[in-house]
């Protein structure tokens, strides 16, 4: 029985057409039952692929009936891939065309072998916990969850913003701060990282508060419970923030509060044999380049 698999990919131009060419080969020697992602058939189309016959799906509604699906891109195409499967949990495979990434691991030279790996069943899923917010306004559509974090910023015209931020009810801070990120133990490689946040393995069950450009420079990051239920009430000098859940975001003018938790289902990541975080993470920190090693 051949692999039903959903593909969603990121825009490439003339100079990397012909590495999506050879890709494309690997894909289709498998005789794999194949569905393209709307807006990923569109771009194939427009580069003469030969594509026609081959099924889509909404992006909005995303993939029914398959048995994985695949990103192929960079850690960004991932996250995009992960808003249309939801909460239908599909297993993805992250194929990189670019640098390293922490989420898309496999290089296209490897495809050939992961496609055997999968075809063979030699293979794991990886359960991620994702980060949902709640508000009273639906700013994202009925996908309001992430992979990575949720990030609450002053705007690139506003001054710092004040958060109050409470823990289960609790009262803990008023970060005085250009914003704050909730990470997920996956995100802590992200934009925690670039704030000062710490690394975790990816499927420990934290969440990471993590301050930017604090007011105050005691206020440190702080690792809770994923299942801790945090709420964040925001003002603003300006009146207007903007609020993010991994790559999407939406400017809010005024007062605001949101909720923020641990979202009801996972995202589900594809590890075949040789894909291993610690490895990931010494090749994209440099860990370990030293003369003397």
């Amino acid at each position: 029985m051949s692999l039903r698999i959903a593909i969603h990919g990121k825009p490439f131009t003339g100079e990397t057409k012909s590495l999506m060419e050879d890709l494309w080969a690997d894909i289709l020697s498998k005789n794999c039952q194949i569905t393209l992602s709307d807006v990923f058939k569109a771009h194939l189309l427009e580069h003469h692929f030969e594509v026609n016959q081959i099924p889509a799906y909404s992006s909005t509604e995303g993939p029914d009936q398959v048995d994985m699906a695949w990103s192929i891109g960079g850690d960004g195409t991932l996250l995009e891939t992960l808003t249309h499967i939801g909460h239908k949990t599909t297993p993805i495979l992250g194929i990189n065309t670019g640098r390293l990434g922490f989420l898309a691991t496999i290089s296209p030279q490897e495809v050939s072998q992961a496609l055997d790996f999968l075809i063979e069943g030699n293979y794991r899923v990886e359960e991620r916990g994702l980060v949902e917010v709640k508000s009273d306004v639906d700013l994202f559509e009925n996908k309001s969850f992430g992979l990575n974090e949720v990030g609450i910023m002053k705007t690139d015209t506003s001054s710092m913003i004040v958060i109050k931020a409470y823990v289960d009810g609790k009262y803990l801070n008023s970060y005085w701060a250009d914003g704050l990120i909730v990470s997920t133990a996956t995100g802590s490689t992200g934009y925690s990282l670039s704030v000062g946040g710490p690394l975790v393995m990816p499927t420990s069950d934290i969440f990471i508060i993590a301050p930017m450009s604090p007011h105050n420079l005691n206020v440190r990051p702080l690792v809770v419970s994923s299942n801790t239920h945090l709420r964040f009430e925001v003002s603003s000098r300006s009146q207007n923030f903007l609020i993010s859940i991994d790559s999407r975001s939406k400017v809010v003018d005024s007062q605001f509060s949101i909720e923020v938790q641990k979202a009801p289902f996972p995202a589900r990541l594809i590890k075949i044999p040789g894909d291993d975080f610690l490895q990931t993470l010494r090749n994209k920190l440099n860990w370990g380049l030293d003369a003397r090693n």
